[in-house]
């Protein structure tokens, strides 16, 4: 099994690292880019660093990849945050150097497309940080969400245990990032749903794997990111959610079809599966028709876990993914998820 270590914090003042090794989206939307830079810094008193690739679209894997090596190697630089997501992270992971990233481990925060970095830095030995991109959930309109700062502050600079909660509020719809009168209020919410529990009858305790399920998928094809010995997930924690993609539940069942006959489905004991994002700009589904989009996942996810993880710990909405607020998970870190107090407890 592979030893897995949680890497020193950053402290206010510290300088951090700002890189994009998917899209270099903040070239074109600096807007979200720059509010999110100025909340690290205003925020969190930590100092932002940017590398060549940053805000450059059409870099190449190499660019990011060398972006990637300086920021681990920098002894000055004391954690690594990604701007955004994308789809094509995939092709930088063979240019890593695991023994340069092994022998300066660093706190890094992405999500979506970072799957593939966080599976990386996991089977390096690393924890990582599934949550908080730079343009998304520090670059929110208005102020950022009470529950997705404190969850952010709490994964930057402590290494306790954190509790996390039900979304109070919670929203999926976005606005035009090109306009700047989307910045002046806050997005919309709406009261939160509370959590779904299935078979919280026991307590698991172990460590994660998973993230976006569409990335999930492309790393499981290209045969990265996962163990040789499936064994070491034995009695561990998987956690996932969907993108604004919006994958249909036929696709978000097969893909976990699919894990569950390659014999990885049932070694968790637990998972915790996302709020399911139900809006995007191609399909701006209205809240009806996003409530039965959602609960079509719910059951497709369900219909793979009676199937080939019947006694797993389910907890269906948790925010940990692509909607509002964003919960930080820790990547290959510890988790308790205990279902008959009905809480789920991370340790940064």
């Amino acid at each position: 099994m592979t030893d897995i270590v949680y890497p020193p914090k950053p402290s206010p003042g510290d300088r951090i690292a700002v890189i994009s090794p998917s899209d270099g989206l903040p070239g074109l939307f600096p807007l979200p880019y720059e509010l999110g830079l100025e909340r690290l810094r205003g925020e969190y008193g930590l100092k932002p660093v940017e590398y060549p690739a940053t805000r450059a679209m059409g870099s190449t894997p190499a660019e990011r990849a060398d972006d990637i090596h300086a920021a681990f190697a920098d002894p000055e630089i004391k954690a690594v945050v990604a701007s955004i997501g994308g789809d094509d992270q995939i092709t930088v992971i063979p240019l890593l150097d695991r023994e340069l990233i092994r022998a300066h481990p660093k706190p890094f925060f992405g999500m979506s497309d970072n799957t593939n970095l966080l599976a990386f830095l996991r089977e390096t030995g690393i924890v990582g940080y599934h949550g908080a991109s730079v343009m998304v959930e520090l670059g929110r309109p208005g102020a950022l969400h009470p529950q997705t700062a404190e969850s952010l502050r709490a994964a930057l600079f402590t290494s306790g245990a954190y509790e996390l909660r039900p979304a109070e509020r919670w929203g999926d719809v976005n606005r035009d990032w090109a306009d700047p009168a989307t910045f002046e209020a806050e997005p919309e919410t709406r009261p939160g749903t509370g959590w779904t529990w299935v078979n919280a009858d026991r307590v698991v305790e172990g460590r994660t794997w998973g993230g976006c399920l569409e990335i999930v998928g492309w790393m499981l094809m290209a045969g990265r990111g996962v163990a040789r010995d499936l064994s070491e997930y034995d009695g561990g924690v998987l956690f996932l959610e969907t993108s604004e993609e919006l994958p249909s539940a036929e696709e978000v069942f097969r893909t976990l079809r699919n894990m569950g006959e390659r014999g990885l489905l049932g070694r968790f004991s637990a998972l915790l599966m996302g709020r399911p994002k139900t809006w995007s700009f191609e399909r701006p589904l209205s809240p009806e028709e996003g409530a039965a989009y959602a609960a079509a996942q719910r059951e497709a996810v369900s219909r793979a876990m009676r199937t080939y993880a019947p006694d797993a710990l389910v907890v269906f909405d948790v925010d940990l993914g692509h909607t509002d607020p964003q919960l930080v998970i820790p990547y290959g870190g510890l988790v308790r998820v205990d279902g008959p107090a009905r809480r789920i407890t991370v340790t940064y």
